[in-house]
């Protein structure tokens, strides 16, 4: 049975993590969460479930203006081949979330293993992350160092890496 927000928070608060979270009206994109920037500070995450023709999966967690190659990502994380959006089944399957509520969280419940996280390094230099704590109705903020905690806590070792096309660009 997957982990409710309840379980998450109990979980977050076993851990040591503080957090604060906000309820708001369900949020399904990008485009519509960015109307709470005024309320909830810091970097907002969008989640990309993904797989590869051997069914590997993948959680990509990413600042939520972060532009990311898709056509090439499978290079970057190691991924067999090229990366296609996982089904709504898998994702309730492994990360006991429907889609339009994908968050880092979601890892609470692949107790198997099965999912591959892969932490875009841009999130770590955020003042707090922003990630929906299992459902579209919230945002859950806390530390990124308390972030990669928790995904540790999980079983789950991220891979780090600077996927943000725009900010490479940025960089040179």
């Amino acid at each position: 049975m997957a982990a409710t927000p309840e379980d998450l928070a109990a979980y977050l608060r076993d851990l040591g993590i503080e957090t604060r979270t906000v309820t708001h009206p369900p949020l399904h994109t990008v485009e519509e969460s960015q109307a709470l920037r005024g309320e909830i500070a810091g970097a907002h995450t969008k989640n990309l479930f993904l797989k590869d023709k051997k069914d590997a999966l993948f959680l990509v967690i990413a600042p939520e203006e972060a532009d990311i190659d898709l056509k090439h990502l499978h290079r970057r994380i190691g991924a067999a081949s090229r990366l296609s959006f996982g089904r709504a089944e898998l994702l309730l399957e492994t990360l006991g979330v429907l889609p339009g509520s994908v968050t880092a969280f979601g890892l609470i419940n692949d107790r198997d293993g099965r999912v591959t996280a892969i932490l875009e390094a841009g999130l770590l230099e955020a003042s707090a992350v922003n990630c929906h704590p299992l459902t579209n109705t919230a945002t859950t903020s806390l530390a990124p160092r308390d972030l990669l905690a928790f995904i540790r806590a999980t079983g789950h070792e991220p891979q780090i890496l600077a996927l943000d096309e725009t900010a490479a660009a940025t960089r040179l």
